[in-house]
């Protein structure tokens, strides 16, 4: 009875009525079922009090709902600043991209006005160029007269090569003649009489000269500068 009444205490903590079927047991003699029923009654008391409360519940779902929220978060804050980070660098190599097409075509324009202007400069020299016939015949020439006309009759970016040749060759002498070879005139022609294809009057006429010693150096040599060239290398042309 002993026994049977601290089983009955147990159970009566957790329900009334399994305190109630305890006693109606033991009056009725059965007191290995009674045994056995309290024993089951007091493992679906621990079996309850192992269910956390409703308040507990709660909590614990809220702090589960807190942690995926923070969770969520966190990925979609990351997705963000990856995104932002792709824009940025995008951003970046775009600028680069644009930057370097506009130095590109910068260049590329400002090299071609300035073959523009070059052209220009050169068809304006040529065009500003006179015929040997152009000039009026005279008896003698000065060196300064002579030297007029060739920068009348040579190309603008050429006369410098030409007045080189013909400073080494004759120092613009028009009538220079050399004793040895027999070269005749300021390019010094060899022989002299190759300047008739420029005119009958080579002798006498520096323009003439002018004209063929141009011809010469431009057939020969592509231009007066192409000849000066060979000359310094050569000390002859």
């Amino acid at each position: 009875m002993s026994r049977i009444s601290v089983r009955g205490f147990a159970v009566a903590s957790a329900t009334a009525v399994t305190t109630v079927g305890a006693v109606v047991g033991v009056a009725a003699g059965n007191d290995q079922g009674t045994t056995d029923h309290v024993e089951a009654t007091a493992a679906d008391t621990t079996l309850l009090a192992a269910i956390p409360s409703g308040q507990n519940v709660q909590a614990q779902t809220a702090s589960l709902t807190q942690q995926a929220e923070t969770q969520a978060q966190a990925a979609d804050d990351a997705a963000k600043k990856d995104v932002e980070e792709a824009a940025r660098k995008q951003a970046a190599e775009d600028a680069t991209a644009k930057k370097e097409a506009a130095e590109a075509k910068e260049k590329e324009e400002a090299e071609k006005k300035a073959k523009e202007r070059e052209e220009k400069e050169q068809v304006s020299s040529r065009s500003a160029t006179r015929d040997a016939s152009s000039f009026a015949t005279k008896s003698s020439y000065s060196v300064a007269e002579v030297q007029a006309m060739a920068r009348q009759m040579i190309p603008g970016d050429q006369f410098q090569c030409f007045s080189n040749i013909v400073n080494n060759e004759s120092t613009w002498d028009y009538t220079a003649t050399n004793a040895s070879s027999g070269a005749y005139g300021l390019v010094q022609a060899l022989p002299g009489t190759k300047m008739e294809s420029a005119g009958a009057d080579w002798r006498t006429n520096p323009a003439t000269q002018i004209k063929w010693g141009l011809s010469y150096m431009n057939e020969r040599y592509g231009s007066p500068c192409g000849a000066w060239s060979f000359w310094q290398a050569n000390q002859w042309y």
